[in-house]
């Protein structure tokens, strides 16, 4: 995978959008990302695994604030990334979730998070997903790192590069389940032991059901045998205690001995239900006499209770007889009631109107003669007169009306003539200003024309200065690496002749060791192999340590390579001198103070020059609309005088007919202060008038009907043989009196002939006298039922005892096999649960998941070892340690170091901060190298570290940088983030982050392209 571009925009401290290629860093494979405290390095770490994951690792378990603060409110914020996986090219766009002003009104409104995908295809960009979740599982598919990965193999983030070295054995165990997905072998363990306690719950659960289907059992036989009968035969009876190892005998036995007992009960029931039955028919057959005589009885004593109402019902059909005839004369006497209340209410109408015409009277000026108030006559030759006036005032009125409207329009026309007057002035006026305005714009074009020629020139010049002035900087930095390689040089030479010097060393301590070595050969006896003598009185002693062959070979090897060291360190320095002097000629011998002199100056120049060409299309513009504005003019200027002139004359002809339409409305008021005050006097008179004719006529009516109905009502009275009203509504009757009456009648009349009907029947003839005694009867019978009931008790008692036993029995039958499976299941569980968990019998108390875990380790390890030991000299390697830990903690996951200096493995905590940093780097590379053989072995073409090289020193600093230098094999690119300055100087490739005045960062795309 490989990071090639990105483009970001209002993140983190970023106002305006930036723009990194990483590309361009291809050629030199290792470049610095540089910048003051807080400027924004880690920044750009930062966008990237937003786009790719949508958090950020330095703000993760906080609130996610990534827009950035010094955005206006419509500025962009988004992150847009280029990678490359395979031979396939992504693009990947993302936003924040952000507050944004609102569209309309005031306040802000939550901007919900966008994404996008891309792919990069024979026709251009074509889209994979538009939305965030689908985005999200696009890179599934796409992407085989998850982010946990990503930020251990690809962006090493600050304050996680050391985290997995110096982490506790649980802490390790998290990143690594992270990392390599091993977390099924934790579900399994919690699969097994959820298992086993779901085992052992079920065991328990099966034991007790057994436990309470024998206390059930053992309830049903005592109540079985509380129902049995004391003279019942003798039975094989179960035994009524609980058992101490329930079996399924047991419960057969007990359900055998309630079977003997309710075939005995049965046969007990069936003889007292006999009984009962002989005892129930003769008592039966007693009451049915006895119901005789009581019917026979009552029906004697009513008869003769009736019999004594007879007068009574007789004055209630007299009184329902006039009733009858009182409600022939009612409609008359309610006719005539509604005629008096008529009379009644229109005099009192007549009055009303009266008094209402006479205080319009008392206000007019002699029109109507009072004393004609209540002549109908008069009161015609009023109305007549009123609607005469009123329809000669109709136009009047709707003149009078109509003048606010005129005024009105007369007031909008005038101020319209205004505005009109002014319009036609100030259009003559710009007419006249136009002409100096135009020649003005076209002085200024001329000049901006001229500026603007001298682009293309001062391009040139600027071109010469900068890369003039980067010669200049190559040769400051050319001198200064001069001096480093010199003295490089000189150190090669001087070790080249320590090595010399020590090769002529040993070949003299050799020479002088021959003595030494022919002494150690002398044995007492024999001849000496250089003089033949047999004694040897005084051999030489071995004083220092012997020369070998192999000495000297490594000796001769040492000086061989010391020799080829002075001859790199000459070439580089020859090459060093060569680019020096080609920088000189670039820079024509001036200093960079000079040179960034001329270059300001012509970037000046060449600012001059772009502005004035940047203004030229806005004077164009600006002088034709000036022309365009002069032509409009001109042609506006006669339709302005036209309409000014039409409203002068429609305002003229306004004013005429307002002066017309007042002088008429004067004409009709009369005296009134209106035409309106005239014609609502009027209309009131004419009301007035018409309301008391009306009443007249009315209350003549309504005493021509009162004395009609008073002539109907002594006609109908007459003829019912009443002498006068009162007589007649004395007699009258309501309905529910009349009802009430009348069923009382028909009641009386049906109980008299129902009662000698029941005297008549042919079943009361011949019963004696004296009531039949019932009670023996009812003793024998009640006293066979208790006996029955005993016996259906005892019966169905014993029968639903039967029923539950034998359900017992069926559920112990099934519990006691469903015990011995889950007994055997159980065994196996407990015992698997127990390896897997890292309990006994698992010796290495490794849980199954440590253990996986545990081989991932020690590839990480193997990996990490083979730049630790070159890194350290050899002296450091990593060791994987699986003993058990303290107090029973989880073991397999444990790292130790082991210094082969002492021969021994300590803890990672013990070494100094240029070793721990070493180590974590060597770990980190190796887990880098694990995990993307474990992602699907896809290439790590892109590595990022953001880290404190500052505590390093410098012995450490260029081991660590060697290591690093030696990644960039095979195309891979290296971004590094780091303050210290001989990095800076070591590494000539940069991406230059810089705070500008206005307090946001920016990219300074110079330093890129000069690198």
């Amino acid at each position: 995978m490989k990071i090639t571009r990105l483009r970001l925009a209002g993140f983190g401290p970023y106002k305006n959008e930036q723009h990194v290629d990483f590309t361009t860093f291809d050629a030199d494979g290792i470049f610095l990302i540089t910048g003051k405290t807080g400027a924004g390095k880690s920044s750009i770490l930062d966008a990237i695994c937003f786009a790719l994951y949508g958090s950020v690792p330095r703000f993760d378990g906080s609130e996610l604030r990534l827009r950035s603060d010094h955005c206006d409110p419509d500025d962009p914020s988004f992150v847009e990334v280029e990678f490359t996986l395979g031979a396939q090219t992504y693009r990947l766009y993302r936003t924040p979730a952000y507050d944004k002003p609102k569209k309309r009104g005031t306040g802000t409104t939550p901007a919900k998070p966008e994404a996008r995908l891309e792919r990069l295809g024979a026709d251009g960009w074509e889209g994979l997903a538009a939305k965030p979740v689908d985005v999200a599982q696009e890179l599934d598919l796409i992407l085989p790192l998850r982010k946990d990965q990503f930020l251990q193999v690809i962006l090493l983030a600050q304050n996680r590069f050391q985290r997995f070295l110096l982490a506790k054995t649980d802490d390790r165990l998290t990143v690594l389940r992270t990392l390599f997905g091993t977390l099924r072998f934790q579900q399994l363990e919690a699969v097994l032991i959820s298992r086993r306690k779901v085992l052992d719950d079920d065991l328990t659960a099966v034991n007790r059901d057994i436990a309470a289907l024998v206390e059930s059992a053992l309830r049903q036989l005592h109540r079985a045998d509380d129902t049995a009968d004391a003279d019942a035969p003798d039975a094989d009876d179960a035994d009524l205690s609980g058992p101490d190892r329930p079996d399924l005998d047991w419960f057969v036995a007990g359900l055998h001995t309630v079977e003997t007992r309710l075939a005995a009960a049965t046969r007990r029931a069936e003889t007292a239900a006999a009984a009962l039955a002989t005892a129930t028919l003769d008592c039966a057959d007693a009451e049915d006499r006895r119901r005789r005589q009581d019917r026979r009885d009552t029906a004697e004593r009513t008869l003769t209770a009736l019999e004594e109402r007879a007068g009574e019902i007789a004055a209630v059909r007299e009184t329902l007889r006039l009733a009858e005839r009182a409600a022939r004369v009612w409609p008359q006497v309610r006719a005539l009631a509604d005629a008096r209340e008529q009379v009644t209410a229109a005099d009192g109408i007549e009055a009303t109107a009266r008094a209402a015409w006479q205080r319009l009277l008392a206000d007019a000026d002699g029109d109507v003669d009072a004393d004609s108030a209540g002549d109908a006559a008069a009161l015609t030759l009023v109305i007549d007169d009123r609607l005469r006036q009123l329809g000669g005032l109709a136009d009047v009125l709707a003149d009078e009306i109509r003048l606010p409207q005129l005024e009105a329009q007369i007031s909008a026309l005038e101020q319209q003539a205004a505005e009109q007057s002014e319009a036609l002035e100030q259009a003559r006026l710009s007419l006249l200003a136009l002409p100096e305005r135009i020649v003005a714009a076209t002085d200024a074009l001329a000049v901006a024309s001229l500026g603007g020629a001298q682009v293309a020139t001062a391009e040139v010049a600027a071109a010469r200065a900068k890369e003039a002035l980067a010669a200049a900087e190559d040769m400051q930095r050319l001198n200064t690496e001069l001096v480093g390689v010199h003295r490089a040089e000189r150190e090669a030479v001087a070790a080249n002749t320590a090595a010399a010097q020590a090769y002529q060393d040993l070949v003299d301590r050799r020479l002088g060791g021959f003595a030494v070595e022919l002494a150690a050969g002398l044995v007492d006896g024999e001849p000496c192999t250089v003089c033949g003598s047999t004694e040897h009185p005084a051999p030489k002693p071995q004083e220092t340590e012997p020369v070998t062959e192999a000495d000297l070979a490594a000796a001769r090897r040492l000086m061989t390579q010391r020799q080829a060291a002075v001859d790199d360190a000459r070439a580089a320095s020859q090459t060093v001198a060569t680019l020096l002097t080609e920088a000189q000629t670039r820079a024509g011998n001036r200093d960079s103070d000079d040179l960034d002199g001329a270059l300001r100056t012509a970037q000046e120049a060449l600012a001059t020059a772009a502005g004035h060409r940047d203004r030229i299309p806005g004077l164009e513009a600006e002088l034709a609309r000036l022309r365009a504005d002069q032509d409009e003019a001109q042609s506006a200027l006669a339709p302005l005088q036209l309409a000014r002139d039409e409203t002068t004359v429609h305002l003229a002809g306004q004013r005429s007919e307002r002066d017309a339409l007042a002088a008429r409305v004067r004409l009709h008021r009369a005296g009134f202060d209106s035409v309106t005050d005239r014609s609502d006097r009027l209309q009131a008179e004419l009301d007035a008038a018409r309301a008391l004719a009306d009443a007249l006529a009315a209350a003549t009516t309504a005493r021509g009907a009162e004395r009609a109905a008073t002539d109907a009502l002594g006609r109908q009275l007459g003829e019912e043989g009443f002498t006068d009203e009162a007589e007649a509504v004395a007699a009258r009757l309501a309905p529910a009196a009349v009802e009430r009456h009348e069923r009382s009648i028909r009641a009386y009349d049906d109980e008299l002939a129902a009662t000698r009907g029941v005297l008549a029947e042919p079943d009361l003839a011949g019963l004696p006298d004296d009531p039949i005694d019932l009670e023996p009867l009812r003793n024998v019978r009640d006293a066979a039922a208790v006996a029955r009931d005993e016996a259906l008790t005892r019966r169905e008692s014993l029968r639903e005892r039967r029923t539950a036993l034998t359900v017992l029995v069926a559920d112990a039958r099934a519990r006691l096999e469903r015990a011995a499976d889950l007994l055997a299941t159980q065994a196996q569980v407990r015992q698997l649960a127990a390896v897997v968990h890292g309990d006994d019998p698992n010796t290495k108390r490794m849980k199954l998941e440590t253990y996986v875990l545990a081989a991932q380790l020690e590839e990480i390890i193997a990996a990490a070892n083979n730049r630790l030991r070159t890194m350290t000299g050899g002296r450091y390697a990593l060791e994987h340690d699986d003993a058990l830990q303290y107090r029973g903690s989880q073991a397999g996951l444990g790292l130790a170091i082991r210094d082969e200096h002492t021969g021994r493995a300590r803890a990672t905590h013990s070494l100094s901060g240029g070793e721990t940093f070493l180590a974590s780097l060597a770990l980190a590379l190796g887990l880098a190298e694990v995990v993307s053989n474990q992602a699907g072995g896809i290439t790590l073409d892109t590595l990022f570290v953001d880290e404190g090289f500052g505590s390093l020193d410098a012995e450490t600093l260029e081991t660590a940088m060697s290591t690093l230098d030696s990644l960039r094999a095979g195309g891979r690119t290296i971004g590094l983030i780091s303050h210290v300055e001989s990095m800076k100087e070591q590494i000539p490739a940069k991406l230059q982050i810089r705070v500008t005045p206005q307090g946001y960062s920016e990219i300074d795309r110079s330093s890129v392209a000069l690198s």
